[in-house]
């Protein structure tokens, strides 16, 4: 952990319930607390990735998706008329066959 330069410092007491208020600006957040030593806490936020969401932050998911932002980038959309395209029958049909 490096020396980092501090913009402010503020004196704050913990409460008996063992609270910190840290400011209704970060009212909601999530903040990992990390304990490098006794007495010293760093406290940073963080963004939480949901258990059924991790998949999409794997390596290869990861490079698999920059390449498809990336094709998506170089080939924009075009026009087209859905009841030309075959696919969209063949969905259609399987509607029908469905509700039948």
């Amino acid at each position: 952990m490096g020396a980092a330069a501090l913009d402010y410092q503020v004196v704050k007491s913990i409460g008996t319930s063992g609270q910190i208020s840290l400011g209704k600006e970060h009212a909601g957040r999530k903040v990992l607390v990390e304990n490098p030593e006794p007495g010293v806490w760093v406290i940073r936020t963080a963004t939480i990735i949901p258990d059924n969401e991790r998949w999409l932050h794997e390596p290869a998911v990861k490079k698999s998706m920059e390449k498809s932002l990336a094709w998506a980038a170089k080939n924009p959309p075009k026009e087209s008329n859905p009841s030309e395209l075959n696919v969209t029958r063949a969905i259609s049909a399987k509607r029908k066959e469905r509700t039948a």
